[in-house]
């Protein structure tokens, strides 16, 4: 189902660079980025390895990823903004790159091999039917997961400020197009990101699709570190959309719109 107001985009001969935020996954990363690789229209993977402690770094270098690494954890928000910038870079330093910007393709870490499955979400934009997609995944496997009260608060939060109603609102693996990440940049931080992506999009105009894709990633369990996963989770989501109320009720522009027009 999309959303948003088409805007005729043309289809792009642009490939997709995949941008993968994790943290200590060096058991998960090698399957995740061999995965990707293999996908039709990546042609470049970066792992941004988030104050890990262990060898996600080495392990995702050996792969094939370029890898950046923060010498400390700063958040899911600002690993996918180091990591879009440092992909800028390797693009400005290559100046005859024909693909440049590529469109991004944001990958979990924890999906091993079925990160393969993700090819679904690239279409719909490289064609231009589509600014962003967002996988929504089956029932997972591993056990876990909470009361579905960060879902609630997102899906209602998100229809209110757009009137689009979200099946999956906090899923992480997502296309976009490179005018897509400018028009909801800066990111809303932490782990208010997705929530922040989908509105500042859809607020731009920009068209949205949730695609339906066979992953499997590991569930945050029930355990204490779980429930302050998921308060941490609902105190960011709460936050960006408090943040894009106010923007909304003092009529101000989504970030990066000014700079479209």
């Amino acid at each position: 189902m999309g959303a948003g107001v088409g805007r005729g985009d043309r289809a792009s001969s642009r490939t997709v660079a995949a941008i993968i935020p994790c943290k200590d996954e060096a058991d998960r990363i090698v399957a995740t980025v061999e995965a990707v690789l293999v996908l039709d229209g990546v042609d470049r993977v970066v792992v941004v390895d988030d104050g890990s402690t262990d060898d996600t770094a080495a392990a995702a270098d050996a792969a094939g990823a370029d890898v950046i690494v923060h010498a400390r954890n700063f958040g899911k928000a600002a690993a996918l903004e180091t990591g879009v910038r440092h992909l800028r870079e390797l693009e400005g330093v290559n100046s005859t790159d024909e693909h440049a910007p590529r469109h991004l393709l944001f990958v979990d870490g924890d999906l091993e091999g079925s990160a393969a499955n993700l090819g679904v979400l690239i279409p719909p934009v490289l064609e231009g039917r589509a600014d962003m997609t967002i996988a929504t995944l089956p029932p997972q496997k591993t056990s876990g997961g909470g009361h579905g009260f960060v879902v609630r608060l997102a899906r209602d939060g998100i229809e209110r400020l757009t009137g689009w109603t979200a099946r999956q609102p906090l899923s992480g693996m997502r296309c976009l197009t490179a005018e897509a990440f400018e028009a909801a940049s800066p990111l809303a931080p932490g782990w208010g990101v997705e929530v922040g992506l989908t509105v500042d999009i859809l607020g731009a105009g920009l068209r949205v699709e949730e695609v339906p894709c066979e992953l499997q990633h590991r569930v945050s369990g029930k355990d204490w570190r779980g429930q302050v996963h998921r308060a941490k989770q609902y105190r960011d989501v709460w936050r960006a959309l408090t943040r894009r109320r106010v923007r909304k009720a003092i009529g101000q522009r989504a970030p990066g719109v000014a700079q479209r027009f």
